[in-house]
């Protein structure tokens, strides 16, 4: 039972880690709505710049789950492995508040 636990806390920490740099590129599909820098130039598109990685990572996985509903982002949502997620997270969170 303590290795079941120790081994799904390992694994919970290594997708919380993401390649900021990897996320990058990958961002590019979101900069229509949330800005190339993280900023949004639209009021109903919410800043991404600065957020934390765990709520970047539990509001998209809530758009993939359909826990949490939005037209456009369910649709982005759904296509992004755990390790997009991660990577998207990290380059959000290093963009720091503007």
């Amino acid at each position: 039972m303590l290795i079941a636990g120790a081994l799904a806390v390992a694994s919970h920490a290594s997708l919380a880690e993401g390649d900021a740099s990897a996320g990058r590129a990958k961002a590019a599909q979101c900069a229509a709505c949330h800005g190339i820098d993280g900023i949004s130039k639209q009021p109903d598109a919410p800043n991404l710049a600065g957020q934390t990685e765990q709520y970047l990572t539990k509001a998209l996985n809530d758009f993939r789950s359909g826990a949490r509903q939005n037209e456009m982002m369910s649709i982005m949502a759904k296509s992004l492995s755990d390790k997009d997620v991660a990577n998207l997270a990290a380059y959000f969170h290093s963009l720091g508040k503007q």
